[in-house]
């Protein structure tokens, strides 16, 4: 069992606190994700997790285990806690086998030789024990680097954006496949990362993180569809806040009419308040009520990202297929078809 808990923890560096205040609870086998841009604060937690940066409020524990707390820190030698980098790490000189068994030196040659064998079947690798890395692909090194991280059977594992280095279509394919193998393992994982879909494809639950402040813990789908702030519902996905005022608890006027959504508890009649548009939340029709000018187009293979400006000169963003083809500067018509419908304070 191990479960990863922390509980309003900060981390300063002298006068400068550079984490504020962060809980969340990472549950025994399953992924959790710290996600935001960069400079946030993810890769200093990361290293506090793994012991190479001290708590200076709140705690960091192992299932019942403390494993941070103002003024001590169990050595990190001592918790037995795996690390996967960007750049691999792996050790040129050495060969495959002796690559995933670095971390092994206390158990017997037997016991080196078939966790080897069962590491290089989990990440399909078979037979390539006496390889060097410098014969591999960048996939298969990571996935190299993966099993080496394993091989001891940590209690935790913690990868710091792992596949970096990797084109979009492979980090994509090892996001897929890394997620696989820590759950044939069972293993209690925690990934770091700027990139959305990274965080989607592996992660059970994501925490976006904002100049050093936890600003939500959830599943990606709730981070998508249902964000708690400004701050999540612009940096997850795509989309256009469109000002509205507050009709009741359930109604916004806006220029598009009236949005029926749950308004904040604190929001009065009158007040001023944004709801979130997403790109497919935009229906383009031949004929519709609601008009707008095509102000940007972007071609994405399958699909046309357009740009929409309004009367206002407010943005809106529409996904379409790529056989609907509109030119900048067109008029197009739209309805909105919205699914579900977040309404966002100012304050």
């Amino acid at each position: 069992m191990s479960k990863l808990t922390l509980q309003n923890t900060h981390i300063a560096y002298g006068d400068m606190t550079v984490v504020h205040a962060v809980s969340l609870t990472v549950e025994d086998g399953k992924i959790g994700c710290l996600l935001g841009p960069s400079g946030c604060g993810k890769t200093t937690l990361l290293r506090a997790i793994a012991g190479f940066e001290a708590v200076t409020q709140g705690t960091m524990a192992l299932n019942d285990q403390i494993i941070s707390a103002p003024g001590t820190s169990l050595p990190p030698e001592k918790r037995n806690i795996g690390m996967v980098f960007q750049d691999y790490a792996l050790f040129p000189h050495l060969s495959i086998a002796d690559n995933i068994t670095f971390g092994m030196r206390r158990q017997s040659g037997r016991d080196r030789t078939q966790r080897v064998r069962e590491l290089l079947a989990l990440v399909n690798l078979s037979g390539y024990e006496n390889r060097y890395p410098h014969e591999l692909s960048g996939g298969q090194q990571q996935r190299i680097a993966l099993a080496r991280a394993l091989a001891p059977r940590p209690r935790l594992l913690l990868l710091d954006e792992p596949f970096g280095s990797q084109d979009v279509e492979l980090r994509a394919m090892l996001a897929r496949e890394v997620r696989d193998i820590l759950q044939q393992e069972g293993m209690t994982a925690i990934l770091v990362t700027h990139d959305q879909q990274e965080a989607f494809a592996m992660a059970d639950e994501i925490g976006v993180l904002q100049d050093g402040r936890l600003q939500q813990w959830d599943t990606g789908y709730n981070l998508y569809h249902k964000p708690q702030n400004r701050f999540v519902a612009s940096f997850i996905g795509q989309g256009s806040l469109l000002a509205g005022t507050v009709i009741n608890q359930d109604t916004v006027s806006t220029l598009l009419g009236p949005v029926r959504g749950q308004v904040p508890a604190h929001c009065r009649p009158e007040s001023v308040v944004d709801v979130l548009i997403r790109p497919d939340d935009l229906k383009l029709l031949d004929s519709a009520p609601r008009k707008a000018n095509v102000a940007e187009r972007v071609f994405r293979g399958a699909e046309y990202l357009y740009t929409l400006a309004m009367a206002d000169n407010s943005r809106l963003l529409a996904l379409t297929p790529s056989h609907q083809r509109h030119e900048v500067g067109e008029t197009v018509y739209f309805e909105l078809d919205m699914q579900h419908r977040v309404i966002l304070s100012r304050d």
